[in-house]
């Protein structure tokens, strides 16, 4: 017997979601930073075994949004609960819920499909906590299944696939064995590059940066040769992008390169450049160009 199943992760910002993801896949497929709201698109991910496969849609947080970008992201948050066979909230302790859970929890009251607590970060969290956490959620809403783990270090992680496994239907295998996302290499070292640049410049620059593949091209010797465009919304943003002398430009392509390079399993040759697109993402045009659209 043949299982098969369509599962989206939901919570709220910066609770787990793509750290989860990526350590059931095993493959870096999803960013993951510090910062909250870094997820922008709904990414399908394929985890495919002898006797079953699971479509992962791992969406951006559901948040107040504040222009055209949040807007979308929220919307396809909302979308991803819609025609799926497993629906996995995801949150982190906390002694009563907070607002941004307790809307969510109403839209997935709409929907006709299993739902999972599953708690995250419990290793950062005291045992009393995790417990009352549990026992609140349990309360306000019919879970068929509560599990708390932690992503990061994978605790309870495979008992978490087991129970998925169990809950979707028997089916016909969607993708193809090797088939591990059904987004193109381009946006999948965007995002790469993305990451790099959230994480380096979490304190200097917010979330006003998209990144545009300009060129991808294999070589006769099998190497990749990338360019990339970093957009921003501020002049001032530039030059700290940049860096004195161009260092923190360097770092940031140094860093994604070895990750692209591990992604592509092969040399990458990745020139990055910085460009100001001034309110971006409130241009339905440039997010269109960009995938938001």
């Amino acid at each position: 017997m043949f299982k098969s199943g369509f599962i989206t992760i939901i919570g709220r910002p910066n609770v787990g979601k793509s750290t989860l993801l990526n350590n059931i896949m095993g493959e870096k497929l999803s960013i993951v930073s510090c910062r909250p709201q870094t997820t922008r698109n709904s990414i399908q991910t394929i985890l495919t075994e002898d006797d079953f496969q699971l479509v992962f849609v791992d969406t951006p947080g559901i948040h107040k949004p504040k222009h055209k970008l949040g807007d979308y992201m929220v919307k396809a948050a909302e979308d991803s609960i819609k025609d799926v066979d497993l629906v996995l909230f995801l949150t982190t302790p906390e002694l009563e819920p907070g607002k941004g859970d307790l809307y969510i929890l109403e839209e997935l009251k709409k929907c006709n499909v299993p739902v999972f607590l599953v708690l995250n970060k419990i290793d950062e969290n005291p045992e009393h906590r995790v417990a009352e956490t549990l026992k609140n959620y349990s309360a306000i809403f019919n879970f068929v299944e509560v599990i708390p783990i932690s992503a990061l270090k994978r605790k309870n992680v495979e008992e978490l696939i087991d129970l998925m496994v169990k809950y979707i239907p028997e089916g016909p295998k969607y993708y193809p064995d090797d088939m591990i996302t059904d987004k193109q290499e381009k946006f999948i070292v965007s995002e790469i590059i993305r990451e790099k640049a959230l994480r380096l410049l979490s304190k200097e620059v917010p979330h006003g940066i998209a990144v545009e593949i300009d060129s991808m091209k294999k070589d006769s010797k099998e190497i990749y040769n990338i360019e990339a465009t970093l957009l921003c919304e501020k002049d001032s943003h530039k030059g700290i992008i940049i860096g004195k002398n161009g260092a923190m430009l360097k770092k940031i392509s140094t860093y994604a390169r070895k990750d692209i390079e591990k992604f592509l399993d092969t040399r990458v040759y990745l020139k990055v450049w910085v460009k100001v697109k001034k309110e971006w993402r409130d241009s339905d045009r440039l997010l269109k160009e960009l995938g938001y659209k």
